[in-house]
């Protein structure tokens, strides 16, 4: 059966259209053609022809001549609209005119780094010429590593290579820095958050030990769609950068359905699940021979739907392997052969997790199933985009979940057909962050009073530095004076630099995984179970001081969820506005977190079956909070219980739906009601940045909460549920029976409400 066919059996199938909230056909689009820029290299040109590519998509022309024109770049369009080839032209054409020329590719994954090495070295076959690119990461060999450094025309890495391996070392690569012309960033929609705070500090790094060799590099960035890309460009690579964003690239009619499961329990508003639904809906399109990808959120579920897949789609002896998972702790042979099988039609079907939202070329896929919002718009149409190259038809299913992030989505699917409300945000100036690559910094090259890491003086933190014994200051510089390496130290995927290492004990100990500091509490305390590829493991001893936690693999039907007890304590405010009926804040808070008991939840039922103490000391941490006072002229008619219901559903409501508009993971804001507030003595919303020091979350929040509440609003008014369930404003045997009513009475309020 076709995939034209099968839709139109879905088309006529009530039961499926019952749960469907939109089905919107995008057309096909025709192409937009330009051709090549005056000035491109007339062999680069023949080497394109003989490809079968006589002219450039119209962006790929204007990113072009930008470039060439000496302008930074953003571009940002669509999947498989080829923005690989709107940075390698110009890369190209560079080195065919000054050989000596060099330049630099991030990309956040290894995986992704390996798969464009293979593109450009089919480019650089057809123009025969000795352009020598090289994939530089932690699988680099090192007998290679010594000829990249040397020869290395065009190096393609990661931020963590470049943050790790490539800068502290940078007098290995003097060929590099002395010739650097172009810093290719692709996927900057990835670079968010902390991540990207800590990339805004690496390219920084990058440019002030390029600025010490004497070269002065352009930036070529990409991006999928993303609500403010000029403005993060301009923020990750301080300077100005010019935007494209005018799509030439054709694309074949797709079908987007967004699918919510049918109600089980309409007094509790619980949902069919939605790995249940993803696994039927997979079926569906694998059994009509359609090429499918089903996208989950975690590993566990990858490996749960994959042994349901393969259990339901045997397709006759030998024919298992014809479904396969893909996620990160994959080995990356097993990975590229993964990739091989799918471009090669080996596999039919794949359960992936986000690994694949990148752009990794898997050969043509016709359907996607994506179970559960990924956490931003850009990441549901990266996904969806997986589907249906730039012909014939595709489709992509959105399967959401009970979760009210889920809920608020499938019931507004102008969101995904308008332009993206999401924002990447960054804070390159977190003062935790700053201060740790300050210490790179200095260990690279030495500071010079009153110079700056970006556009601030970092004086302060040398002196403090040297008053660590970091550093040492002699003639108005300050030198690096120790033999630590400070940049080993620093993870870009977190604010804390000390994380824990997990250690298999079940035979020979062996180091399986890690976990950050701020998570450690509650991931990897003892009694937890961890989760790791799908396997149990029983946390047998934490070792606080040395930062490593000792499991021992178990089978076991259950797994832990930790409770902690947070205490918030503003410490100074920066924002605030008033009205009669509320106040809102913005400031600096100290929270004080302590883990104090977890629960064993039972595999599929999801009921405790037991619970433990936990016993470990409390952590602080300085983070920026916004935070909501309700007035009494808003609450002053409440009874005590529909007060905490209205302080607990907005807690859960406004903690789901902030992040859809701030771009960011959930677990990146973090929500705090207090019934009697410690700061106003009302009732008070706390949300804080998950990390030291904030990183712009709940300053953006301050801004713009009022949209928030109107969604919200919209939300919870247009739940079915009675008196509250999961995708509203939590269960009704947590938050009271009167929390639904008293939460949309407090919502209404402030949606409506003009704050001064």
């Amino acid at each position: 059966m076709s995939l034209e066919q099968l839709l139109e059996r879905l088309r006529n199938d009530p039961s499926f259209l019952a749960s469907v909230t939109a089905w919107k056909v995008l057309p096909p689009r025709e192409a937009r053609m330009s051709p090549f820029p005056a000035r491109t290299d007339p062999r680069l040109i023949q080497a394109l022809r003989a490809r079968g590519i006589a002219s450039l998509y119209s962006h790929q022309a204007l990113a072009m001549e930008e470039v060439l024109a000496g302008d930074n770049v953003v571009l940002v369009t669509p999947t498989a609209s080829g923005k690989t080839l709107a940075y390698n032209l110009p890369v190209l054409n560079q080195i065919l005119s000054d050989p000596s020329s060099r330049a630099l590719y991030l990309f956040p994954t290894k995986a992704l780094s390996q798969d464009q090495l293979a593109g450009l070295y089919e480019l650089i076959g057809a123009l025969g010429e000795d352009i020598k690119t090289f994939t530089y990461d932690g699988d680099t060999s090192p007998t290679a590593r010594k000829a990249i450094r040397n020869a290395g025309h065009i190096v393609i890495t990661n931020p963590d290579m470049l943050h790790t391996g490539i800068l502290p070392h940078h007098t290995k690569w003097i060929r590099l820095f002395e010739n650097l012309r172009y810093v290719v960033i692709d996927e900057l929609h990835q670079y968010r958050g902390i991540f990207g705070s800590h990339v805004g500090n690496v390219l920084r790094r990058l440019k002030r030990i390029a600025a010490f060799y004497g070269s002065k590099p352009q930036f070529i960035l990409t991006s999928a769609t993303i609500a403010n890309p000029r403005e993060l460009a301009a923020t990750l690579v301080e300077e100005e950068v010019t935007l494209i964003e005018e799509n030439g690239a054709p694309a074949g009619e797709k079908h987007l359905i967004l699918y919510n499961p049918p109600v089980v329990n309409q007094q509790l508003g619980i949902r069919r699940s939605s790995l249940l639904e993803a696994r039927r809906l997979a079926l569906e399109f694998l059994k009509a021979g359609v090429k499918t990808i089903t996208f989950a959120r975690s590993r566990l579920f990858v490996e749960v739907l994959l042994t349901y897949l393969r259990e339901a789609f045997p397709g006759g002896p030998g024919r298992r392997e014809r479904v396969r998972g893909y996620r990160g702790g994959y080995l990356p042979l097993e990975r590229r052969e993964i990739e091989r099988g799918l471009r090669q039609g080996e596999v039919l079907g794949i359960v992936s997790t986000n690994a694949l939202e990148l752009g990794i070329d898997v050969g043509e896929l016709q359907a996607a199933i994506i179970t559960g919002y990924p956490g931003s718009i850009a990441s549901v149409w990266q996904q969806a985009g997986r589907a249906g190259r730039r012909q014939g038809v595709s489709a992509a299913i959105v399967v959401a979940s009970s979760a009210p992030l889920d809920q608020f989505l499938i019931s507004h699917p102008d969101y995904f057909l308008g332009r993206s409300p999401e924002l990447g945000l960054v804070n390159p100036d977190n003062l935790y962050i700053l201060a740790n690559h300050t210490k790179c910094a200095a260990f690279e090259l030495p500071f010079a009073d009153g110079e700056g890491l970006g556009k601030k003086t970092v004086d302060d933190l040398l002196a403090y530095f040297e008053e660590q014994g970091l550093l040492r200051h002699t003639a108005s510089r300050w030198y690096w004076s120790t033999d630590s390496f400070p940049a080993e130290d620093i993870s870009l995927r977190s604010a804390a630099s000390e994380n824990f290492v997990i250690v298999d004990t079940t035979a020979e100990p062996r180091v399986i995984g890690e976990v950050d500091r701020l998570s450690a509490p509650t991931l990897i305390h003892e009694g937890a179970i961890y989760l790791h590829q799908g396997e149990q493991y029983q946390v047998e001893r934490l070792d606080y001081e040395n930062f490593k936690a000792y499991v021992r693999r178990v089978a076991v039907d259950y797994y832990t969820d930790a409770e902690l007890a947070v205490q918030i304590k503003v410490i100074e405010v920066f924002k605030e506005s008033r009205s009669d009926l509320a106040a809102r804040f913005f400031g600096d808070v100290l929270v004080t977190a302590l883990p104090t008991m977890y629960k064993k939840v039972k595999f599929h039922t999801h009921e405790n079956i037991g619970a433990g103490d936990i016993h470990l000391p409390e952590e602080q941490m300085h983070t920026a909070a916004y935070f909501l006072s309700l007035e009494p002229a808003l609450t002053g008619t409440m009874t005590r219980e529909e007060l905490e219901g209205a302080v607990l559903g907005l807690s859960h409501l406004v903690g789901n739906v902030a992040p859809f508009y701030l771009m960011c993971d959930p677990r990146d804001l973090q929500s705090v009601p207090q019934v009697k507030g410690t700061f106003t003595g009302n009732p008070t919303l706390y949300l804080y940045d998950s990390y030291p020091g904030g990183i712009g979350l709940s300053e953006r929040l301050f801004e713009i909460d009022r949209i928030i509440f109107s969604s919200a609003l919209d939300l919870v008014a247009g739940c079915p549920c009675e008196n509250g369930c999961p995708s509203c404003v939590g269960p009704a045997n947590e938050v009271g029976p009167g929390a639904k009513g008293a939460t949309e009475k407090v919502l209404r309020a402030l949606a409506e409400q003009r704050l001064k």
